[in-house]
Formats: structure tokens, C-alpha cells, sequence
């Protein structure tokens, strides 16, 4: 039965003609063409609906592997007119042509696959893999797009899950945790500074708190100098960055109106290299 359903199959592709190709391609162009417009409106409900948005936005990778799995399904079953048992062999011919060549493009797309449907990390995310952390522009196919904080779009092949850890701030969720370190004199009042630095943390219009995401405010003593490390939640995960900003700012306004001043530069070194 194998061998006949194997000269079937090439006689099917045997018989392929312009019409067929065009057809082919005309598929995969309207598949293309319909993924982006539901990437579009996904994105523009998502933006609509802050409490929702990254819950939408988990459709989309969602959306566009099953738009193109129908595609090349409809294709092969429709337009090449092959049966279920050819589709069966053509697998496995495909996944004999995977062990010697293109071996890097199918690991990249059973990568993208295995993420959309374990969401390992999702569409809104901030995460670090490998060298890149930022957030998560989109999951295709083959490879993973980020937005750095620098505003770099950086694309990242999906097969970095295999051999990279792959770490999340958010997990899914709106809120994420933000933190900043601030480092005074040794001689400072320190209890002065940790009021200061926490009326400055939960006075912020970015900040997010509640019985699950409390404020941390944390000393650690340097051998010359003292450091404060405040931890904290956004409302909006894009906020990390201006959350910091606007807590630093304000924490060493207050610092200087009472007194409270940095450590010299070359205390800090030393005592980086002293811990």
C-alpha cells in the first residue's frame, strides 16, 4: 500500500502544472494577507482594552500558526489532491528531508509552536533571552521580535527556548515588578532616606500596589557607603523605565533638601570591589 500511495504522490507532483503553482501561491499570499489584517485588528482592540490587552494579544501568534496550517493543509489536500495517507507519507518524507537539510528553519518554526501553545512567553511579555531583554513585538514562525529599551527591533530565532533560559518579568499579566538601587553616604540617616525613598515609590502615578504587590524597601551595608534597593509594581509594564526615572528623581530632590548626599565615585568602586 506504501508503494502505491508513494507512486501516486509522485505522480500528483508530477502532474503539477503553472496552474497548480499559481494557485499555490495565491494561497499563501491571501494566508499572508489575512494574518496581518487579524494581527492588525488584534492589536488595535488590544490597545483599546487596557485591562484585557495582553490577553488578546495571546491570540494573535494563536491565529496566524493556525491560518498557515490550514493554508499549506488546503493546498496540499485541495490543490495537489492528495489523500490522507499521502499526507501521512508526504510527513514523513518531510521529516526525513528535516534530518539533512533546513534543520535549523524546522526546529525555529516547532520552537514558534511550542511557545504559542505552552506560552512560554507571550505577545506584551518583557523578558530576557539570550543576550536581549525587552518586550514581545510578536511570535512568528521562525523567530521572536523585541522591542529593546534602546527602541531596537530585534529579532531572535525561536530555537533559542532549546538552548537558552528564557526569563519572563510578567508572566502574562499587566503589572511588573520594577526595581532600582539609590547609594548614599555611610554616614547618612538611613532611616530618613527609607522614608524618603518609599514616599517617593508609592506617591507615583506608575506605581501599582496592593496585598499581592506590596512595596519593599531594602538596605544593604557597604564596607564606605550604604544602599537602598526599592521593589515595587507597575501599572503597565511599558512604564518600567519611566517609573524609575520619576522615583529617582524625586527621591534625590528630597535627599538634597535634607542633606542626604551620594557617595564619591571612587568610595563606590572600592567598595564594589571590597563586597
Amino acid at each position: 500500500m506504501a508503494e502505491g500511495d508513494l507512486a501516486a504522490l509522485i505522480t500528483n507532483f508530477e502532474n503539477i502544472n503553472a496552474d497548480t503553482i499559481l494557485a499555490s501561491f495565491a494561497i499563501i499570499i491571501l494566508a499572508f494577507v489575512l494574518s496581518k489584517i487579524v494581527t492588525f485588528l488584534l492589536t488595535k482592540v488590544s490597545e483599546m482594552s487596557w485591562k484585557y490587552r495582553l490577553y488578546l494579544k495571546t491570540v494573535i501568534p494563536l491565529s496566524k500558526v493556525l491560518i498557515y496550517a490550514f493554508a499549506v493543509y488546503y493546498i496540499l489536500a485541495s490543490v495537489f489532491v492528495l489523500s490522507f495517507d499521502q499526507l501521512i507519507l508526504l510527513s514523513g518524507l518531510i521529516g526525513a528531508a528535516i534530518g539533512f537539510g533546513l534543520r535549523n528553519l524546522f526546529e525555529d518554526i516547532a520552537a514558534g509552536v511550542i511557545i504559542v501553545m505552552e506560552k512560554t512567553y507571550q505577545v506584551g511579555d518583557r523578558i530576557q533571552m539570550g543576550n536581549y531583554y525587552g518586550e514581545v513585538k510578536d511570535i512568528g514562525l521562525r523567530a521572536t521580535r523585541l522591542v529593546t529599551p534602546d527602541d531596537n527591533l530585534v529579532s531572535a530565532p525561536n530555537n533559542l527556548v532549546f538552548t537558552e533560559s528564557v526569563a519572563s518579568g510578567n508572566s502574562g499579566s499587566s503589572e511588573m515588578m520594577a526595581t532600582l538601587d539609590i547609594y548614599i553616604e555611610n554616614d547618612s540617616d538611613v532611616d530618613l532616606a527609607m522614608k524618603i525613598l518609599r514616599e517617593a515609590v508609592v506617591t507615583s502615578r506608575y506605581v501599582y500596589i496592593s496585598p499581592t504587590r506590596p512595596v519593599v524597601i531594602l538596605l544593604n551595608d557597604y564596607p564606605f557607603y550604604k544602599g537602598l534597593k526599592a521593589r515595587a509594581y507597575v501599572n503597565d509594564l511599558r512604564d518600567e523605565f519611566v517609573f524609575r526615572s520619576d522615583v529617582t528623581r524625586r527621591t534625590w530632590n528630597e535627599f538634597y533638601k535634607r542633606g542626604i548626599k551620594p557617595p564619591k565615585a571612587y568610595i563606590v568602586n572600592q567598595g564594589y570591589t571590597a563586597a
